[in-house]
């Protein structure tokens, strides 16, 4: 891992003025997808602007000289939620009978990977939340398996898997415990 340059982390309770930031380092995270229907900047912009409206949307993001150049954001799940009827195999009780974090999106630009800005991004919003366990999906091809690897290497576990949209490609369902909680043992 190489050293990150500075980087100011800000946190954020609404899309409001950092939609243009977002989905520009969006295009550039997923620039080689962009030209398939799940991962256009249009597609993203509408998630985006329908996750920032559901319970708990929270956004993370860096910013080196003034410049963003990484993302996280995350909303409450909570039991019955679409995010787990989608799952399959049906989730274990005990990770949906109480409100679960659900990490939508993460994404770093290409010259700020393998720097730390990840993953500190990801604690930084973790740091935001009080649900027991936090969940994200994952394309478990991306990156030729090494996106995968990573999200196990910081604790998620593999329960299953989900197709969101028609357009999306089936995807991994990770899931871990924080504050106390432990997959394993919870």
């Amino acid at each position: 891992m190489t050293t990150a340059p500075a980087t100011e982390l800000r946190t954020f309770s609404s899309l409001g003025t950092i939609r243009g930031d977002l989905l520009d380092v969006y295009a550039e995270v997923r620039a080689p997808l962009l030209h398939l229907p799940n991962y256009a900047v249009t597609a993203f912009g509408e998630r985006i602007d329908r996750h920032s409206t559901e319970p708990g949307f929270t956004a993370v993001l860096a910013y080196a000289a003034g410049q963003p150049v990484g993302y996280a954001y995350s909303n409450t799940i909570e039991h019955g939620d679409r995010y787990w009827q989608r799952t399959s195999p049906t989730p274990a009780e005990k990770y949906t009978e109480r409100p679960a974090v659900a990490l939508k999106e993460i994404g770093v630009r290409p010259a700020w990977r393998k720097t730390g800005t990840a993953r500190r991004i990801h604690d930084a919003l973790l740091a935001t939340r009080d649900e027991p366990y936090v969940t994200l999906m994952v394309n478990r091809a991306a990156g030729d398996g090494r996106v995968h690897a990573l999200y196990k290497s910081w604790g998620y576990e593999d329960i299953g898997h989900s197709q969101p949209s028609p357009a999306s490609p089936v995807l991994n369902v990770m899931i871990r415990g924080f504050r106390g909680t432990d997959t394993a043992t919870a």
